[in-house]
C-alpha cells in the first residue's frame, strides 16, 4: 500500500516518533492513522507519551476575556524550558486552551481532581435512573459506568471535545503539541469567571422584597 508523505508527516506531528517508524506503522496498519498511533505506543515509539512524564516548571499564566467582558479565564500552562514558553506555537496553544475554557466551562483539569463524593453522588442518581428501565443488574452496571464516564468527560478539561477541532479531545491536542515542540506540556490550573455569577439581579432582589412585604 502506498503511504503518502503527508500522512507520515501527520502521524509524526501526532506522536513525535521518527519518520521511518511512522511510515512503518502506517504500512503495518493499512494506512489507518489511529491504529498506527496505537501501534507506535505498543512498540514504545510514541515520543509524546515518553515526554509526558518529564518535569514542566516553566510556562505562562495567560488571561483571556470573552463576550465583551462577561467571561474571563486565567490559566497556567507549563512546559520544560523558557525557550519553548516564548515560542509562538506554545503561546497559540495557551490561547486556544484559555478560549476553550471560556467556551466549554470545564470544572476540573482531569478526572483525578474530581472529588470522590461528587462522583458517588452522580453515580447514585444514575443508578436510580437506570433501575427504572428494568434491565438485568450486569447491564445496569454498564449503563451506570457509561454515564459516569460521560459526566466526567463533560466537566473535565482534558476529556472535552476541543472547540476548534471537536473530533479531538483537549488531551489529544495537548499530545500533538508535545510532539511538535519536543517538550512536556501540561495545563496546571485555571479559573473561569462569569460576570454576576452567584449574585442576584436587582429585579430578583426587588421581587423578593415585594413578596416579603406582601406576606407581612
Amino acid at each position: 500500500m502506498e503511504i503518502s508523505a503527508t500522512t507520515v508527516r501527520d502521524l509524526r506531528e501526532k506522536t513525535g516518533a521518527g519518520m521511518m517508524d511512522c511510515k512503518k506503522a502506517l504500512a503495518e496498519c493499512g494506512g489507518d492513522m489511529e491504529k498506527a498511533v496505537e501501534w507506535l505506543k505498543k512498540k514504545g515509539l510514541n515520543a509524546a507519551d515518553k515526554k509526558s512524564g518529564r518535569t514542566a516548571a516553566e510556562g505562562v499564566v495567560l488571561s483571556y476575556v470573552h463576550g465583551d467582558g462577561k467571561i474571563g479565564v486565567l490559566v497556567e500552562i507549563n512546559c520544560e524550558t523558557d525557550f519553548v514558553a516564548r515560542t509562538e506555537d506554545f503561546k497559540n496553544f495557551a490561547r486556544d486552551i484559555a478560549m476553550h475554557i471560556a467556551a466549554s466551562a470545564p470544572q476540573y483539569v482531569t478526572s483525578s481532581e474530581v472529588p470522590a463524593s461528587a462522583v458517588e453522588k452522580e453515580k447514585a442518581i444514575f443508578k436510580e435512573q437506570a433501575a427504572s428501565t428494568g434491565k438485568p443488574a450486569n447491564v445496569l452496571d454498564k449503563i451506570v459506568e457509561g454515564r459516569v464516564q460521560k459526566y466526567l468527560a463533560e466537566i473535565c478539561l482534558m476529556d472535552q471535545p476541543f472547540v476548534k477541532e471537536p473530533e479531538k479531545t483537549v488531551a489529544q491536542i495537548q499530545k500533538e503539541t508535545i510532539a511538535k515542540l519536543g517538550e512536556n506540556i501540561s495545563v496546571r490550573r485555571f479559573v473561569r469567571m462569569v460576570m454576576g455569577d452567584g449574585l442576584k439581579k436587582k429585579e430578583e432582589n426587588f421581587a423578593e422584597e415585594v413578596a416579603k412585604a406582601v406576606k407581612s
